[in-house]
């Protein structure tokens, strides 16, 4: 029974032993392989891999600041092409405001000829009265004239002879004189009606420029509105898409920070979850080492003794 307990504890130390060679051996090979991952082209890779990743960021950083240039440019002449459009607005106002006080003086001057229009009628209408009254008198004289030679030709009829003073032909004379006398009066009234008329006239033709005048300031009026509709939604368009610009930018710059962060972040994770996988991985083994050796220890010890053991009674 000793022997076949001395022959299982032998069989049981060899397989002891090969496994401590065999653990030896990995452990060189693995110490071999972090020494060479340590200072071989492999890590060598990693690192150009690492450097090659980093110069792609920059770049993309790079492109991302370029690109940001290029939107701050776009924004500063979205914002000059703002104060021009500014500029034009005021000065469309400035054009408005223009019109409107041109419109309001040429509806003072409508409202004058309106009343001058006014004024001429009241005054042809009070001419045209006193001509009718004038032509009244004159008719009440030329009749009162009438009847005076009527009654003076009945009264030379009575008589043989006339003084030569009163003759008809005298009388015919005076007649003759105030009907040349009346015509002149009238046909004054007539150039004085007449002179009024033309007047009224031109008062009408300024009337009707004063007239076209406004309907064309209110057109231009019109039209400088509506300019300055289209000037002002053209003007809010260009804001809205200036800040649509700046957030996609401002969040594309702050998503594509996120994601470089996140791939350093990841990658700094990654290596230093290799790294404790590496020592954990080393501590493993110098466990099993002592724990190899000390089992060793044991059973060399239990041999020298099972030896010593079998020696005494032999001695």
């Amino acid at each position: 029974e000793e022997s076949l307990q001395m022959w299982d504890l032998n069989k049981r130390l060899e397989a002891y032993l090969a496994r401590v060679k065999f653990l030896e051996e990995e452990n060189e090979v693995l110490r071999a392989e972090i020494q060479s991952t340590k200072s071989s082209p492999a890590g060598e890779s990693w690192r150009v891999k690492y450097e090659e990743e980093l110069r792609a960021l920059r770049d993309a950083l790079d492109h991302a600041f370029r690109e940001k240039c290029t939107a701050e440019l776009a924004r500063d002449n979205l914002y000059e092409e703002v104060q021009q459009v500014k500029s034009r607005c005021q000065k469309e106002q400035a054009a408005r405001e223009e019109a409107k006080k041109q419109l309001s003086l040429s509806r003072k001057e409508l409202e004058e000829e309106r009343r001058a229009q006014i004024w001429l009628k009241e005054r042809a209408v009070q001419l045209e009265k006193e001509v009718e009254a004038l032509l009244e008198v004159h008719e009440e004289e030329k009749a009162g004239l009438d009847q005076e030679i009527a009654s003076f030709s009945h009264s030379l009829e009575s008589f043989r002879c006339a003084p030569v003073a009163f003759q008809p032909v005298e009388v015919e004379d005076y007649s003759k004189r105030l009907s040349e006398i009346w015509k002149g009066a009238v046909e004054t009234y007539k150039t004085e009606v007449s002179q009024l008329e033309g007047s009224l006239c031109q008062a009408k033709e300024n009337l009707w420029k004063a007239v076209e005048d406004n309907q064309q300031s209110q057109l231009q009026l019109q039209h400088l509105e509506k300019d300055l509709a289209g000037l002002k939604a053209r003007k809010e368009l260009l804001e809205e898409s200036l800040a649509q610009q700046w957030q996609e930018q401002r969040g594309e710059a702050e998503k594509f920070q996120a994601l470089a962060m996140e791939a350093l972040e990841q990658e700094q994770q990654s290596l230093r979850a290799q790294i404790a996988r590496v020592l954990e991985d080393r501590q493993q083994l110098m466990h099993l080492k002592m724990s190899l050796s000390l089992e060793v220890a044991t059973y060399r010890t239990l041999l020298e003794a099972e030896s010593t053991r079998l020696q005494v009674p032999a001695g």
